[in-house]
């Protein structure tokens, strides 16, 4: 990595660099380790790493190549990161919940030109890729089975590691090369892709205190390498010399046993994690652990009793996939319902709350929450092939995150609402017009319009309110059983209400879902989590 890198980003700062050093001071230490036993060393991960760039060099893989991967959280995924990373391509993640018409959109508007996947999401490929003029090639990592035959594409499977040579001498990525394509929820369109530089990978994590933990000390983290915060905290680790323990998925269930199985001193939680935890009956011994740190965003109610119940500090912060974190806490968090105070390290952002005119607000006033930063690259590039939605988001200079935002006099800042129609369940960000979009596609369904409606454990859960041609033969649960194959489980709406009509605005004709979001729930809407239907989320 060049040495002229910003103040306050070291030259080791990206996961490449930083394993590559583990392997050389520390190579027998635990890099990275699955929850239930298996592990890489920095030295094996680094020659994993390796051995990646080399196979994906010979199957099409080289700078400024657009990959998607569509692979579960795991050694895979990693070393096929750190490789891409090596060869300075750009990584398209994918949800792995993706399929139908928001795989097809996410393939088609990141012009990935190779897919790296395995044989369990071939299917879902094969239904779409008619529809993909750029992609040429799936790469398989787990084996060829019959159902490759069915793709219209090139398919190969990954050369088998141990039979390729580890790639050396190459210079790997630099902060200011783009790292990856990263999808965010779009409000009044598809989903768009960020153009995220790997410094803003770098600086999602850097925040964290130092003490919170050592190296050679492990840090949990059950969140996916398709979310910046799951592939942040591996960079960050990596950074750090830590050791990375992961789940594919998160379970409240496992959780403790986890952390000590693994002597973890540290964990990355969203808020709905850390509720669900906290809700868990309590017991004598909840403090006989050994977490003394806890990184969550945003914090619950009952965040100082969660700290006295489990003996550990937590430390918070407000971030986005565009802007990495730009409001961070110490281990004085502050007020539970602040997101924390102006950052001061790299890289240094500036935040302002702004009126619709981006005039500067005071204390107590509520606003749009913008930021900019005076180091390059050290934020968003902008929306791939969306000049328009890049200019207004980047309008006079600072980037408008689309929420609203309050701060006081002491600096803490709070967010307020959100002024888009975003939707955050679970950790998950939510587009409403693609939750409109898949459930406008029913025959029976007129208009629809997709709201939040607050979760009992934090964020949000999905309501849709419909307009139905038939209101006396609707049934919710038919509509959901219809969704399911056609729809991300996330993305599963708890809540559906039928409505005669939707409120409009006279002038423009927009949907009020301010006023759908002030009326709550109506005796007439229908609860997935009360009446049941055939899955749950």
């Amino acid at each position: 990595m060049p040495l002229n890198s910003p103040v306050g980003l070291p030259p080791t700062a990206l996961g490449p660099h930083a394993v590559a050093l583990g392997a050389t001071r520390h190579p027998g230490r635990v890099a990275v380790r699955h929850a239930d036993g298996p592990a890489l060393t920095y030295a094996e991960l680094d020659e994993r790493a390796r051995r990646c760039a080399t196979a994906l060099h010979r199957l099409g893989c080289g700078e400024g190549t657009h990959v998607a991967t569509l692979v579960h959280n795991g050694f895979d995924g990693q070393g096929i990161w750190l490789g891409l990373g090596w060869l300075r391509a750009i990584e398209v993640p994918l949800n792995t919940e993706l399929k139908g018409a928001l795989l097809r959109h996410a393939l088609r508007a990141s012009e990935a030109r190779i897919l790296v996947t395995t044989s369990e999401f071939l299917t879902r490929v094969a239904e779409v890729e008619d529809a993909l003029p750029a992609l040429e090639r799936v790469v398989v990592v787990d084996g060829m089975t019959s159902e490759l035959r069915s793709l219209r594409v090139e398919v190969d499977p990954l050369p088998d590691l141990a039979d390729v040579e580890p790639a050396n001498g190459l210079e790997g990525p630099s902060y200011r090369d783009i790292a990856a394509l990263l999808f965010t929820s779009g409000t009044t369109g598809p989903a768009k892709a960020v153009l995220t530089p790997w410094a803003v990978i770098y600086q999602n994590w850097s925040w964290v205190p130092a003490d919170a933990a050592e190296p050679g000390e492990g840090v949990y983290c059950a969140m996916p390498l398709f979310h910046n915060s799951g592939r942040a905290a591996l960079n960050g680790a990596m950074v750090r010399g830590l050791t990375f323990v992961f789940r594919e998925k998160f379970s409240a269930e496992r959780f403790w046993d986890d952390v000590k199985n693994h002597e973890c001193r540290a964990a990355s939680l969203v808020g709905p994690m850390t509720a669900l935890l906290h809700s868990r009956a309590e017991r004598e011994d909840d403090a006989d652990n050994p977490l003394r740190a806890i990184l969550c965003g945003p914090l619950i109610r009952e965040i100082d009793d969660f700290e006295r119940r489990f003996g550990l500090r937590v430390a918070t912060g407000f971030g986005q996939t565009e802007i990495g974190m730009a409001l961070v806490t110490d281990w004085n968090h502050g007020p539970w319902s602040s997101c924390g105070r102006e950052r001061l390290d790299y890289p240094r952002p500036e935040v302002r709350v702004v009126d619709e005119h981006d005039q500067p607000l005071g204390p107590g006033e509520v606003g749009e929450l913008v930021v900019r930063s005076p180091e390059p690259w050290a934020l968003n590039a902008g929306y791939f092939e969306l000049p328009e939605a890049t200019a207004r988001a980047w309008r006079n200079g600072w980037f408008h995150t689309g929420d609203a935002f309050r701060y006081d006099e002491q600096g803490w800042f709070y967010l307020v609402d959100r002024m888009n129609d975003a939707i955050r369940r679970r950790g998950e960000n939510i587009s409403s017009f693609e939750v409109e979009e898949l459930v406008g596609g029913h025959p029976e369904v007129v208009e629809c319009a997709a709201v939040a409606e607050p979760a009992e454990l934090g964020e949000d859960e999905v309501r849709i309110v419909v307009v139905v041609r038939d209101p006396d033969s609707f049934e919710p649960a038919a509509l959901l059983a219809w969704l399911e194959p056609r729809m991300p489980r996330y993305m599963w709406p708890r809540y559906v209400e039928p409505m005669k009509a939707l409120p409009r605005n006279e002038t423009t004709g927009r949907i009020k879902k301010h006023e759908l979001r002030a009326m709550g729930l109506g005796p007439d809407c229908w609860d997935r989590e009360k009446w049941g239907s055939r899955s749950r989320a």
